[in-house]
């Protein structure tokens, strides 16, 4: 395994090294003279910390070279040896299954515990210690953070982990956002489970995504948009050829027909020719036959590409941020306007208004520092809007299907209904199941398709007497973050 150089070690500051700074050092220095790997020799690594460990404890109690006497050594070696052979203060938090992202803002680390308050690890930490883990864990992507490329993000540790960094200059002290996949097998009778949606909701969705229909999913960072995504995609029927491009992968649920894809960006050494980008894939998956475009966070050129796709008539489900259903629309469109050469506002309008049916717009509680332990955050559908036609065409026309005043409060039904071309794609396929898009959305019970009575990755389930669906053959692998069997206790 290759360390960063010791230069990369030493502080540019003027404040002394504590005795773990100077420990980490000579120990990291040694390990590389006596050329010790640590990957394929752990126990060498753990037997040359203990000596120097008893090497600094001799000179101390001699009184030579001005150290201190180490008042808990066995932490001391733990911490040390957590950052040789581990992720050092972050091995904690990456093990922590209940963590769902961690936050490095230059000496500190935060991360977000399970019960969704925001924590700091119990270990003093410094940035260049952070950095240095940092690049250690961009190793295996094959990326590299440095002032020639102050901004990175990377998919780490097999694909689990997503983290973005940024370092000075750009940014006035290292920054690091990552963020753990900690549900890999969403379902929309997951997410009725776990009071995310109704069943109703849940339903609509289902039959919106088997019906073809366009669909926007919106909301804050963190509000669980990739979540409900990963959950609509299980609910694509397996004859339709799907085609998923992300900037970073993140989206999980199989396609028995179709590929995942990322970008790519431009070789170190500045070549431009090996970028690939969101919009390069969508246009290149626009010529694949695609029955449904999945577009994950689009933020840039690529809503451009995404009128060729409402032009060439596949179905799309996509993610963009934004507070509401109508701010997601008008900023995909004006992104779209943006990104083209001489392209008429109102024809991006108008495609949008057609390939898009439904808004689902989510949101998520608020962040808090706690010392008390608490239920985990909750990430709620807020409103479920219908596109309608406009005569005008000026402004896009949204009918709000279903809205939650706040989160912890129950859905309600505005009494509306979609479109009259997405009720009838929506009734074409609810039909096969003995209901309609009225009943559904009036909740019936006696004629409503539920979701309770059948396993997680099947979607619907039949009405008495009618044959069962097929369980889906291919379930997403759980890809769990294991770094090691059990972290080492912190070191003050």
């Amino acid at each position: 395994m290759s360390r960063e150089p010791a230069t990369a070690r030493r502080r540019t500051t003027s404040r002394p090294l504590s005795p773990y700074e100077v420990l980490r050092n000579e120990v990291t220095d040694g390990i590389k003279t006596a050329r010790l790997d640590p990957e394929v020799d752990p126990e060498g690594v753990h037997h040359f910390v203990r000596g120097a460990i008893e090497s600094w404890q001799t000179v101390a109690r001699q009184g030579l070279d001005g150290k201190e006497l180490l008042a808990r050594p066995d932490e001391m070696a733990e911490r040390i040896l957590r950052y040789v052979l581990e992720y050092g203060p972050l091995t904690g938090p990456l093990n922590d299954p209940g963590v769902e992202e961690i936050f490095i803002e230059g000496d500190d680390i935060f991360f977000i515990d399970g019960g969704g308050y925001m924590r700091g690890v119990s270990e003093v930490t410094t940035a260049e210690e952070n950095l240095a883990v940092v690049r250690r864990l961009l190793q295996d992507s094959g990326r590299e953070v440095t002032e020639r490329e102050p901004m990175v993000q990377a998919r780490v540790l097999g694909g689990t982990v997503r983290m973005g960094v940024v370092i000075p200059p750009i940014a006035d002290k290292l920054s690091v956002t990552i963020r753990k996949y900690t549900m890999r097998n969403e379902t929309l009778s997951l997410l009725v489970g776990r009071d995310s949606m109704d069943q109703r909701v849940a339903e609509l969705l289902w039959a919106a995504v088997r019906s073809g229909l366009g669909i926007l999913v919106c909301g804050r960072p963190g509000a669980g948009k990739t979540t409900l995504l990963n959950a609509l995609l299980r609910a694509v029927p397996p004859t339709m050829v799907v085609r998923c491009v992300e900037e970073i992968r993140e989206l999980s649920a199989p396609v028995m027909a179709g590929s995942y894809y990322q970008t790519r960006p431009s070789g170190a050494d500045g070549d431009v020719a090996a970028e690939v980008s969101l919009r390069d894939l969508v246009k290149t998956c626009l010529g694949m036959r695609p029955d449904l475009l999945v577009v994950g966070e689009v933020r840039g050129a690529e809503a451009f590409e995404l009128v060729r796709a409402g032009n060439a008539g596949c179905g799309v489900i996509a993610t963009v941020h934004a507070n509401n259903p109508y701010d997601a629309l008008s900023a995909l469109r004006d992104t779209a306007i943006m990104a083209g050469d001489n392209v008429a506002p109102a024809q991006v309008q108008s495609t949008f208004q057609r390939m898009f049916h439904l808004v689902v717009f989510v949101d998520r509680e608020e962040l808090a520092f706690d010392d008390q332990g608490g239920a985990p955050i909750r990430r709620q559908v807020m409103e479920v809007a219908a596109l309608m036609p406009n005569a005008a065409g000026e402004d896009f026309l949204l009918q709000p299907l279903f809205v939650r005043d706040r989160i912890g409060e129950p859905l309600r039904w505005s009494e509306a209904y979609p479109s009259d071309a997405a009720m009838a794609r929506l009734d074409a396929t609810l039909k096969r199941h003995d209901s309609s898009t009225a009943e559904l959305l009036r909740g019936n019970p006696a004629n409503v398709v539920a979701l309770a009575d059948l396993p997680p990755e099947t979607g619907l389930s039949p009405r008495p007497g009618r044959r069962p669906f097929r369980r889906n053959p291919y379930p997403a692998p759980i890809v769990p973050v294991s770094l090691s069997t059990e972290p080492g206790p912190s070191n003050r």
